[in-house]
């Protein structure tokens, strides 16, 4: 997902609060191919040196991607799939318009070689909970997937995933007790609207601790957090980011307030 854009994609942004020293690697492409969902998926090859890939759903990588003229740009995308004993990753690129990273993974070829650091990230699932709520829009479709997938088998799971229509929705292959809701907007923007903050504030909140993972657009992100706040849930059940926000290129808002 391409956060880091002022408009919304399948990528992760970069966080302001400081860079950690992340390790660096050079992936290989193996291949890429069109996914659900308005997705371009790229399937990388790690190096032989890369024994420290430690990786937890629902993280990202730094990507360094070309913006032409010799310039990069680093832009955060969520891990969709890893195959520990393949060494292979696959990152979904969410196509919305001519943009650099929809543009580069389109156009990537077996044999391209990418520099990454990572992964990183803390929206990542808390196995202590007794149920699990995930909301998000089409920038954190691979993250709120790939969590879902890896979930352990009856984990009881709610989740609301906004997209334009039906184009948007993708298969999710999980063994989760899972309700899923897509909510289509239909000829409204993406971006900050009460659209999904109306849903939320619909979910009746289940019996248990929970653990909800809010991710999206910025301003989104912080009406829900504060709403389930206000119903009960800690600050720390609640693990907030956002992915994106209109106008602002290269930011990833790691929301705590």
């Amino acid at each position: 997902m391409e956060s880091a854009v002022a408009t919304p994609g399948a990528e992760a942004s970069a966080p302001r609060r400081g860079r950690p020293n992340l390790p660096a690697y050079r992936l290989t492409v193996v291949d890429s191919v069109e996914a659900g969902g308005n997705m371009q998926r790229v399937t990388f090859a790690l190096p032989a040196d890369a024994t420290a890939f430690d990786y937890k759903p629902g993280q990202a990588i730094v990507m360094m991607i070309p913006l032409g003229d010799g310039e990069f740009g680093r832009r955060d995308y969520t891990i969709r799939s890893f195959d520990r004993e393949a060494r292979t990753l696959a990152v979904d690129f969410l196509k919305h318009g001519d943009t650099p990273g929809p543009r580069w993974a389109i156009g990537a070829k077996a044999g391209d070689e990418i520099e990454v650091k990572g992964p990183r990230g803390h929206t990542v699932f808390n196995a202590e909970a007794d149920w699990h709520l995930f909301t998000g829009d089409e920038t954190c479709i691979p993250a709120i997937v790939h969590i879902l997938e890896e979930a352990p088998a009856g984990t009881k799971a709610y989740a609301f995933i906004e997209v334009q229509d039906e184009r948007g929705e993708v298969a999710i292959n999980t063994n989760a007790d899972l309700s899923l809701q897509w909510l289509h907007r239909g000829d409204l923007p993406a971006g900050p609207s009460e659209f999904m903050a109306k849903a939320v504030d619909a979910f009746e909140l289940p019996e248990g601790r929970g653990q909800a993972y809010i991710i999206g657009e910025t301003s989104n992100v912080r009406r829900q957090r504060h709403a389930l706040i206000a119903r009960g849930l800690t600050r720390e059940q609640i693990r907030s980011e956002g992915y994106w926000r209109p106008g602002r290129i290269g930011g990833h808002d790691h929301v705590d307030d």
